[in-house]
């Protein structure tokens, strides 16, 4: 093996992954400006909070951990990022100038793997995020599910759930990436028509995952109902309904058996549903 290759570690983490990288060199310190993000970094927003703790923490400490980096193709003197970008960010709010680094050869592929691992790892990617970085994978470097899957260490239905939120309306994934809707909610909502007006209910009543579950049970049944129900049945309903000016629900069987609903929400209304079938029978 190449002495400047660091050792491999165990697993689908980011030792494994430079294990698998030439080191150019392990010691060294770069300016801050001469650092540039990842531009295959699948994390769109770092939440404020946790940067302000690291900020903190190098404050206190410094930098620890050094930042991967490799040189740049398309801005010469300047580093990528390839795993780090958040104590770099830190590292400028804490008022540093240098960051310690690891300076790697690697390749898109390489830097795209590195940024995906080291996010989610450390569940740093919102559900949206994590789909868009395997969907990349996918598209832009030929992997298929089963390899995203060993990849990553988990299991290929986890994956092929993740990428089924990209088929949702850009409503619904805009509440994903906002944080309104978590991965959980993001999965009921997977092949629903009416996706976005179940999405808004769901934030806006502040439903559970599983309080959204069971509302979703409910709108689904009220949705087969409307499709199934025979044209005729429906024009009778707004018929009656017109005639006597309350709501009016047909339930009608295979067997043309059912039920005849009328709502009323006050005495009033329930004595004028006796007085009408009082004076026509």
């Amino acid at each position: 093996m190449d002495a400047n290759k660091i050792k491999k570690g165990l697993g689908r983490g980011l030792s494994s992954l430079i294990g698998e990288t030439k080191i150019e060199s392990q010691k060294n310190k770069l300016a801050i400006i001469e650092i540039i993000p990842n531009k295959f970094q699948p994390r769109k927003n770092f939440d404020e909070e946790n940067l302000n703790d690291l900020v903190n923490s190098i404050r206190e400490r410094g930098i620890i951990q050094p930042i991967i980096v490799r040189k740049s193709e398309d801005q010469i003197s300047k580093y990528e990022i390839i795993a780090g970008e958040r104590r770099w960010l830190a590292a400028q709010k804490a008022g540093l100038h240098e960051v310690p680094v690891v300076i790697t050869e690697a390749d898109d592929l390489k830097s795209l793997e590195f940024a995906i691992v080291e996010n989610v790892q450390r569940h740093d990617l919102n559900p949206l995020e994590e789909a868009q970085g395997y969907q990349r994978l996918i598209n832009e470097f030929s992997y298929d599910q089963e390899k995203v899957s060993k990849f990553i260490g988990k299991s290929r239905s986890h994956v092929t759930n993740c990428l089924r939120i990209l088929s949702l309306p850009d409503e619904v994934l805009k509440l994903i990436e906002d944080k309104k809707l978590t991965s959980g909610h993001a999965k009921i909502l997977v092949g629903l028509d009416n996706a976005s007006f179940v999405a808004n209910k769901i934030v806006d009543k502040k439903l559970s995952v599983r309080q959204a579950e069971a509302f979703v049970k409910i709108f689904k049944k009220k949705t087969n109902y409307t499709k199934q129900k025979d044209p005729n049945i429906s024009y009778l309903e707004d018929s009656i309904t017109n005639k006597i000016g309350l709501n009016v629900l047909i339930k009608n069987k295979k067997n043309n058996k059912g039920q005849i609903i009328i709502e009323y929400k006050e005495l009033d209304q329930l004595n004028k549903i006796v007085d009408i079938i009082k004076n026509n029978y």
